[in-house]
């Protein structure tokens, strides 16, 4: 989706690698992520109420750094992060559920001091877009329907890119960035 979005504003592609930290026995519920510095958003009154103790919110933290450490190192290999300052920086997802993972990219990204940044997602719930602006992101979503429960069921197919993939398509948008001036 990312890359169909770069594609069509003409517009550099890279990825942020963030991983959810899910609910004990829900791992799709997520309450709270990692971001690509290993920093980390836990939405306490949830993991609360869904019994996950500290110890296991420490567990999940650590074991969802090392997974978003290979992720990068897959995704990016030794690629140079691109300099992000005083630019407009779209952030790109297939759908929003709680919003964790994304309010991670907007962490990472703010990180790196963007003029503006810019989310857009076809489908989320009103109120993970309304903390995303609380963030200081500009949120453009296409759907934002009442009772949503899951982004795959705003999809036909709903399976996942393989890394083999995404990889392929982060070299080929960089080896056309570098054919053209920014």
């Amino acid at each position: 989706m990312a890359n169909e979005v770069a594609r069509a504003m003409g517009a550099p592609l890279d990825v942020v690698v963030t991983r959810k930290i899910g609910a004990p026995g829900e791992e799709e519920f997520a309450l709270g992520a990692v971001t690509q510095e290993g920093d980390v958003i836990v939405d306490r009154k949830a993991a609360e109420g869904l019994g996950a103790s500290p110890g296991y919110l420490d567990e999940e933290a650590r074991r969802k750094r090392a997974e978003v450490k290979e992720r990068l190192r897959i995704l990016r290999g030794d690629a140079p992060y691109p300099a992000l300052e005083k630019r407009t920086v779209v952030i790109v997802d297939d759908g929003i559920a709680t919003g964790s993972s994304m309010e991670a990219a907007v962490m990472s990204v703010k990180r790196r001091n963007p003029k503006a940044i810019v989310v857009a997602v076809p489908v989320a719930p009103r109120d993970a877009l309304a903390r995303l602006s609380m963030e200081g992101a500009r949120v453009v979503c296409v759907e934002t329907p009442w009772g949503f429960m899951a982004i795959g069921e705003f999809y036909r197919d709903f399976s996942q890119v393989e890394d083999s993939e995404v990889r392929r398509i982060l070299e080929e948008s960089r080896a056309s960035s570098q054919a053209r001036p920014i």
